[in-house]
């Protein structure tokens, strides 16, 4: 994700990154040519001899020369290095998810509102093109009732990721995967009433994956889905069907372009932005900030119970179909 923001940044007029922070000697030299993710291509190699550098985050979230902080760290940092750059006096953008847990969660946006800074978490799905239109139109109430929603994403376990592997740095599979579902139904629909779930876990094998179902009383099925199918050879993809009275609006990135299904019969292949969701969304962050207005889009109370949500979902999963009422 720092190599993907970094290149989303340098597209941005205004915007200067001034300082670069990594653990990584062959990154902060700016070779990302090694970085890799489940989307995209390998990361590039990037000049970073203007920027002033450090090997710590607790240094870079300290310097006096910055307006913002652009959290791109292993999910179990999130929290203290956004907590550590709010108290600095610096508005702050987070990778998802935006915390291992929702205490953490709260406390941060607890020290944004204490010292009246700008806190967003990059929940990117709200921005992808592909989303965002079937958003606009379930919105728009111009197909009536959603009656179902499906919600599919997975990919092999990432084989080039030593610290996703570990669930007490990064939540698991799961967690870090879905979290972008679980947040796109929030998004839509609201929180559920509750959430039960089944599914398999076995982290050691690269497999965790689960197939659960969010209870809303309005709503036939509104299903999430997905995880970790073993190392290195499974293909990422992500996808949607919603069935609402007025039609069928389906979308897979395998090849198949958001389409409306109409009720009359026929197909309407939905006009997508050639936008990157990356990009705007930073851009959106970068707005917010210059505007001195809280991101309402995305605001970090629904990153947090997009958290707690997703949790919730892992501990149906253990319980294996029994509904848990959503309290969060």
């Amino acid at each position: 994700m720092g190599s993907t923001h970094l290149k989303a940044l340098k597209s941005i007029p205004g915007v200067d990154v001034a300082v670069v922070a990594s653990d990584d000697e062959r990154a902060l030299s700016g070779d990302l040519s090694h970085i890799q993710g489940n989307i995209g291509g390998p990361g590039e190699r990037l000049d970073f001899s203007n920027m002033r550098r450090y090997r710590d985050w607790q240094e870079a979230v300290r310097d006096k020369g910055i307006e913002a902080v652009d959290v791109c760290l292993p999910t179990k940092a999130h929290a203290p290095a956004t907590i550590a750059a709010l108290e600095a006096g610096k508005h702050v953008l987070v990778e998802k998810p935006m915390a291992l847990d929702g205490e953490s969660a709260g406390a941060m946006i607890a020290t944004a509102r204490a010292k009246s800074r700008i806190l967003m978490v990059a929940q990117v799905l709200r921005y992808v093109p592909e989303y965002r239109v079937m958003a606009e139109l379930v919105k728009s109430a111009r197909l009536g009732p959603v009656r179902s929603a499906i919600f599919r994403r997975r990919c092999s376990a990432p084989a080039w990721s030593i610290w996703m592997g570990n669930k007490e740095i990064s939540g698991g599979g799961v967690f870090d995967l879905l979290i972008h579902d679980v947040d796109f139904c929030q998004h839509l629909f609201g929180l559920p009433e509750s959430v039960s779930a089944v599914g398999h876990e076995d982290m050691a094998r690269g497999i965790d994956w689960i197939a659960a179902e969010f209870h809303y009383p309005e709503i036939g099925a509104v299903v999430v889905s997905g995880g970790w199918h073993h190392p290195k050879s499974f293909p990422f993809s992500m996808e949607y069907t919603v069935v609402a009275d007025g039609g069928t609006i389906e979308f897979s990135s395998a090849g198949h372009p958001p389409a409306l299904y109409r009720a009359d019969g026929e197909k309407e292949t939905l006009a997508i932005p050639q936008e990157d969701g990356y990009q705007k969304e930073i851009e959106y962050f970068v707005g917010c900030v210059r505007e001195g207005r809280q991101p309402d889009f995305c605001p970090p109370a629904e990153s947090a119970n997009a958290v707690k949500l997703t949790r919730l979902m892992a501990e149906a999963r253990t319980r294996k179909g029994e509904k848990i009422a959503c309290k969060l």
